[in-house]
């Protein structure tokens, strides 16, 4: 066999053995401990790998499911997805909770907690005025179904925030058609602010971040 057929072949069987190596590396990480897919969640997080925690959370859930850590594993998840601004994957996250473990005494905070990623999630108001006015009606219905939650003064401080950014959003319109010459449709969007439960004078100018500001 001469030099070059050699190196060819001694190449062919570095791939073959690297290939195979790979292969049994990738069985291995089958059929593992509960405990091993939850630190292998926790450290994702903390190396801020979102998409290989999410991938560990998916190999927990298939092959133990009812494992005690599958609770902690879910809200540290929903948290991680939270801080890194991702309110969708957040939610998801809380929606698997409630959906799982949604009759315990965490349901009042996973709620609140879905609140909050529905109201961090506002980035635009002209934008995202469905999503206001879905987070008003999400806002009043937990004051009502938590009335003595220790989250109370946050969602009313949110409700708050909402409404004032409605009302602007509702002022401004109206301030643009003025200016177009349209005096009815100016007409229209403030009469939506007559039933307000802030006025003009209780707002201030606002700043950058103006929404989510109360959890900065």
């Amino acid at each position: 066999m001469n030099l070059k057929k050699s190196i060819l072949v001694g190449m062919a069987l570095t791939f073959l053995f690297v290939g195979c190596a790979k292969s049994i590396e990738d069985i291995d990480e089958f059929n593992k401990p509960a405990l091993y897919w939850y630190k292998k969640i926790g450290t994702s997080i903390s190396d801020n790998n979102m998409d290989k925690a999410d991938a560990f959370y998916i190999s927990l859930k298939s092959e133990h499911m009812r494992s005690p850590l599958m609770p902690t594993a879910i809200m540290m998840l929903a948290h991680a997805h939270m801080n890194n601004e991702k309110y969708l994957l957040s939610n998801y996250y809380l929606d698997e909770y409630n959906k799982r473990y949604g009759e315990s005494d965490n349901r009042e905070y996973t709620e609140f907690m879905k609140l909050k990623a529905s109201f961090l999630g506002i980035k635009e108001v002209y934008k995202d005025q469905k999503l206001i006015m879905d987070t008003i009606t999400k806002a009043k219905t937990y004051i009502y179904r938590y009335p003595g939650s220790a989250y109370a003064p946050l969602v009313n401080t949110i409700l708050i925030r909402l409404h004032m950014s409605q009302y602007l959003l509702n002022e401004n319109i109206a301030a643009l058609y003025d200016r177009t010459g349209k005096p009815e449709a100016a007409k229209i969007y403030r009469e939506k602010n007559n039933g307000s439960v802030v006025e003009m004078t209780d707002i201030t100018a606002p700043e950058k971040g103006f929404i989510g500001k109360i959890f900065d």
